[in-house]
């Protein structure tokens, strides 16, 4: 059989998984269920299979250097797309279909989320080949999970009809139905909605041009105006501005008369809650699931996820606690869908917490504040071998480097120079300097700013090698 052509929609900021799911930082990167996160798992799947080609993984600009370091860390090598105006799956799959179509019109495309858990690997494999085979014959397989219990958080399709090879085509979709609609679709043998799609790619873009014809041309428009940036390629905003954002489901695929599904069990579940990943969890004999440096005493059902420090609960049922270097959250399970609600409150409010850890991610290594006062800030800065910051200055701001760890390579006003762990050197205001590491181990250093103005948007980039502005 041809190669499936993965292609891993990577976007979504996972607001429902706060306080440890930040927009800077989503999801989808992080490892909540077992030691590497939903994308990686993913990504090694597709690696050990020969079923599927090097995936193409399309994502939002911002997270463009954390893709590339994920796939790099999974030896995985593959394209990455980066959407400058993001508008949900629908978007995407309309610019996979034409990037598939460019290559071969009977390219068999497989569309997955980044975000989901995968518990058997070699049965979504074989799910996998069964879809792309009879996409192969012109259908649009959705990938279906029987479900567990009435969830409200999935959509739901209902089987009508067999086709060849297990399949059903798709009588109806439902997407995030109540409680008590979720229940009654389960009498009625509905099955949930896993997003998993497989298709032609000549048989996708007549579908796309007959139920979204807007679509199809921007994403022809958009492929042709592409341009390479590093190893990425970036799609233009203008040509999806004047097109809905909504999912690949809505726009094409219950529109269409191929519309088909094949039932499996793979282990799967859709990470996009507190309550989903305490069921993929471990748990004790009353249902508890503590990941960190937690205690539980007298409770049950309750999930615990510390992330710094002793987080302690007594005496509570059915609660969710969840604590981050700066936040603590703490909800009914019940109510863990109103997560969403609060995280909107806080932006209102304009609160750091919704939008970055205090360690901020960089292509190069990452920084975080230890301690910040009127005049004053002091970083803990770790950069990567081979990493190398901006070429810099500042307006308003004086700093000091002491190197705790590594060799740092400074430059400073045009002179170069190496120091090794407990020396240090001193960047006036308005130096135009730089920190690379040139050694083979992370380079660490405390960096403390001085100064009347510490913001980050105090920084005149003047050479910059992963090209940011």
């Amino acid at each position: 059989m041809t190669q499936i052509l993965p292609v891993v929609v990577c976007g979504g900021s996972g607001t429902r998984i706060w306080p440890l799911s930040r927009e800077s930082l989503p999801k989808q990167f992080l490892p909540l269920v077992g030691s590497q996160s939903t994308f990686k798992t993913l990504l090694s799947i597709l690696a050990s299979n020969a079923a599927f080609a090097p995936p193409v993984v399309i994502s939002n600009h911002d997270y463009r250097f954390l893709v590339a370091e994920q796939m790099a860390e999974a030896g995985v090598d593959g394209e990455i797309i980066l959407e400058t105006a993001p508008r949900d799956t629908a978007a995407s799959v309309a610019v996979a279909t034409e990037l598939a179509l460019r290559r071969s019109p009977d390219t068999i495309v497989g569309v997955f989320a980044a975000d989901h858990a995968i518990a058997d690997a070699e049965a979504f494999e074989t799910l996998c080949r069964r879809a792309a085979a009879a996409a192969s014959q012109g259908e649009l397989v959705g990938l279906a999970v029987k479900p567990a219990y009435p969830a409200t958080e999935y959509g739901y399709m209902q089987p009508t009809g067999s086709l060849a090879s297990g399949l059903s085509k798709v009588g109806a979709f439902v997407e995030k139905p109540d409680a008590a609609t979720a229940v009654r679709l389960i009498e009625e043998g509905y099955l949930w909605n896993s997003g998993d799609l497989f298709f032609r790619a000549d048989v996708m873009a007549r579908e796309i041009a007959a139920h979204a014809p807007e679509l199809a041309a921007a994403a022809r428009a958009s492929l042709d105006q592409a341009k390479p940036d590093l190893q990425f390629l970036v799609l233009p905003a203008a040509p999806f501005e004047a097109t809905l954002a909504q999912s690949i489901d809505t726009a094409v695929v219950r529109k269409s008369a191929r519309a088909a599904m094949i039932v499996g069990d793979f282990g799967w579940a859709d990470t996009g809650n507190w309550p989903a990943v305490h069921a993929l969890s471990p748990r004790d004999e009353r249902g508890n699931s503590v990941r960190g440096d937690g205690i539980v005493l007298d409770a049950s059902n309750v999930f615990i996820r510390s992330e710094e420090g002793l987080t302690a609960v007594i005496g509570v049922d059915n609660v969710v606690v969840v604590s981050t270097g700066d936040a603590v959250l703490v909800a009914n399970a019940e109510q863990a869908g109103k997560i969403r609600d609060l995280v909107e409150q806080m932006k209102r409010a304009g609160r750091r917490e919704p939008l970055e850890h205090k360690r901020i991610y960089r292509p190069w290594g990452y920084y975080q504040s230890v301690d910040h006062g009127a005049r004053h800030q002091v970083k803990r800065i770790s950069v990567k071998p081979g990493g190398k910051l901006s070429l810099q200055k500042h307006f308003h701001r004086a700093e000091h480097w002491v190197v705790v760890k590594g060799v740092a390579e400074v430059t400073l006003d045009g002179t170069v120079s190496l120091l090794k762990e407990n020396e240090s050197i001193y960047l006036p205001i308005g130096c135009i300097h730089r920190l690379a590491n040139p050694g083979e181990i992370d380079l660490e250093i405390i960096e403390v700013q001085t100064g009347g103005y510490l913001g980050e948007d105090d920084i005149v980039r003047i050479e910059d090698i992963y090209n940011r502005n």
